[in-house]
């Protein structure tokens, strides 16, 4: 990767997250996936900084302290006068099965690329080391937003950035318009030199039968370093003209899977910017996941990362 000393700058929105324990109240917590990767990237010693929208309300201020306290850059952090930050709720019914429910459609993240300090997040991403973001990310822009997002990637890499994108497909946030969501990842995947993909998205947003598959559409877009998340399989990591299968080194039972792909994507870039090779760097990134499902929550304690 990119030699020089400049930082990482992750894009997208942090949330008010209410998680619904077993004596039926909920706790008060903060999360996003390109958050929560930001987190772990800092956690990591990785230069970060996190580029978002928030309100000024006590919510967004907690999520900026949080944020400094971990190590993150908050210069890009952005306060919009009378916002409110998006909510999710997590609970667990009998099964044991998860359910989310958002509200974040007046969210200021939404606005990011269309605030007049816009600017702002555009030079700090020409400036950057790499650039990283999500699908999640691309589901909250009006088509400016967008085209201006894809403008300064572009930009950005022709100055020599990076740029590393996780499709994390989830549907709720293209509102079901696969045409729409299908056009826009193309657009962005022409500009992306790291994928990140998880194979369960990319088998339902674009039928892959196989990671074998998901390597080779994504290849066709010129990515020349893929890995292919698998939950608890092995992944398959394809650069140099070659593809690996990198197991899991132990099979977790998770108490939690939420965040183990933004884990994941944390602990392959940490690797690969600390100079590992690819499949080395996907090792790392399997302990890290094992770790963050150990644990409820996106954000594991500090304690308990040492532990591991």
């Amino acid at each position: 990767m990119n030699g020089q000393k400049k930082r990482i700058v992750s894009i997208g929105e942090v949330m008010v997250e209410m998680t619904r324990g077993p004596d039926g109240r909920f706790g008060l917590g903060s999360g996003g996936d390109t958050f929560n990767t930001a987190v772990y990237l800092a956690r990591a010693g990785i230069d970060a900084a996190y580029a978002t929208a928030l309100g000024d309300d006590p919510y967004s201020d907690s999520m900026v302290a949080m944020a400094a306290a971990e190590g993150i850059k908050t210069d890009l952090m952005l306060r919009v006068p009378g916002r409110l930050p998006g909510l999710y709720t997590i609970e667990t019914d009998p099964k044991g099965e998860r359910c989310f429910r958002y509200w974040r459609g007046e969210a200021p993240a939404r606005d990011l690329f269309e605030l007049p300090d816009w600017n702002r997040i555009a030079e700090s991403m020409i400036g950057a080391k790499l650039i990283y973001f999500s699908g999640v990310t691309l589901s909250l822009y009006s088509n400016t937003g967008l085209g201006r997002l894809l403008a300064i990637t572009e930009m950005a890499r022709q100055q020599g950035t990076k740029v590393a994108f996780d499709g994390n497909f989830r549907p709720y946030g293209w509102k079901g318009d696969l045409p729409r969501t299908r056009t826009v990842f193309m657009e962005a995947l022409k500009r992306v030199d790291y994928a990140l993909p998880t194979f369960d998205d990319e088998a339902v947003l674009w039928g892959d039968p196989s990671p074998e598959a998901t390597v080779e559409r994504l290849q066709a877009f010129g990515i020349g370093e893929i890995v292919v998340k698998n939950g608890p399989n092995s992944a398959l990591v394809a650069a140099g003209g070659v593809s690996e299968f990198v197991p899991v080194p132990e099979v977790v039972e998770p108490v939690d899977p939420m965040a183990a792909g933004d884990g994941f994507n944390a602990g392959y870039i940490a690797a690969r910017l600390s100079g590992d090779g690819p499949s080395t760097a996907a090792a790392a990134a399997h302990r890290l996941a094992g770790q963050v499902i150990r644990h409820r929550g996106a954000i594991m304690p500090r304690t308990a990362e040492a532990m591991h």
